[in-house]
């Protein structure tokens, strides 16, 4: 039995898919459907079944393998970077998950200072809404999550970051600019433009919900994952947005938009790390936390 079978078979059944781990461990389908075949050779026993045409599904002994591989992989891949971290080498992985709007806002110069030191570290970056960013960060598929702090469940690390505050973001010319302070009979009276109604996108009801509460009835213009999209149709006229924002944040200042505090009705908040309690963080991962938090919280 060799660790890149146990490896191979682990990806595919994690993934559910031969595509998905080709992917993920940057191998061919018939590279990896050869290493299952190996591994069920070996151990006398079928580990996947294929139901229909796509989905995979584990039998009994496949199962008894995962649970095993699933407590081997993370820490083998642990281990090595301890092994690195030992000969004094400054490289391995770094995987880092987060919104849109943060990696296209607040990382680029703190990623670029990061890499000019550790220019050997294989970074990894993931679009990911911030439910799906705790995901990952819980089942150990990235180092780093990005999340706001009153998302995190307590059994995950936390790192506040950023202060952030749920604004209501309108053109500037727009009559709420007018209102102090703005109130949600106000809010009612104009099409909203609000993330999707999807659990991956937690904040998606707190507006709506409030409005609900007063009976105030309301019109959903458009359903938008990205900031970047609500910000355009909002400087168009079409209709009003909130988000949780980073106040001083220069690319969306410059442009033909209000940002109104909402703290009436949301408390503040803070963009945080996220990370599990059991990671080991060698120096090079340590460094990256010293840079992006601004403070050297981390000795070296």
């Amino acid at each position: 039995m060799e660790w890149q079978q146990l490896h191979g078979f682990y990806q595919v059944a994690k993934l559910g898919s031969f595509i998905q781990a080709a992917e993920a461990t940057l191998r061919t389908q018939a590279a990896l459907r050869q290493q299952v075949k190996a591994l069920e050779k070996e151990l006398g026993c079928r580990l996947l079944e294929r139901i229909g045409k796509r989905q995979l599904h584990l039998t009994p002994a496949g199962e008894k393998l995962y649970v095993f591989c699933e407590s081997l992989v993370p820490r083998w891949d642990s281990c090595k970077e301890e092994l690195d971290e030992i000969k004094g080498l400054h490289k391995g992985p770094l995987r880092l998950a987060a919104p849109f709007t943060t990696i296209y806002h607040l990382l680029p110069e703190v990623l670029q200072k990061y890499i000019q030191q550790f220019p050997q570290v294989e970074l990894t970056l993931l679009d990911r809404s911030q439910q799906r960013v705790l995901a990952l960060v819980k089942s150990g598929d990235i180092d780093f999550g990005l999340a706001l702090e009153s998302l995190v469940p307590k059994d995950l690390t936390v790192l506040p970051w950023l202060p952030v505050e749920t604004m209501l973001i309108t053109p500037r010319d727009h009559p709420l600019t007018k209102m102090h302070p703005v109130t949600l009979e106000g809010i009612a009276r104009y099409s909203l433009i609000l993330p999707p109604q999807d659990r991956a996108y937690g904040g998606r009801r707190a507006l709506p919900d409030q409005l609900r509460k007063l009976g105030l009835h309301y019109h959903i213009l458009l359903e938008s994952s990205n900031v970047e999209l609500s910000a355009l149709y909002v400087e168009m006229g079409l209709g009003i947005s909130y988000a949780t924002i980073t106040p001083g944040l220069k690319h969306l200042e410059e442009r033909n938009l209000a940002f109104i505090s909402l703290s009436r009705y949301f408390p503040p908040d803070y963009l945080a790390v996220v990370m599990r309690r059991d990671k080991f963080l060698p120096a090079y991962k340590k460094a990256f936390l010293n840079i992006l938090l601004g403070d050297k919280i981390f000795p070296i």
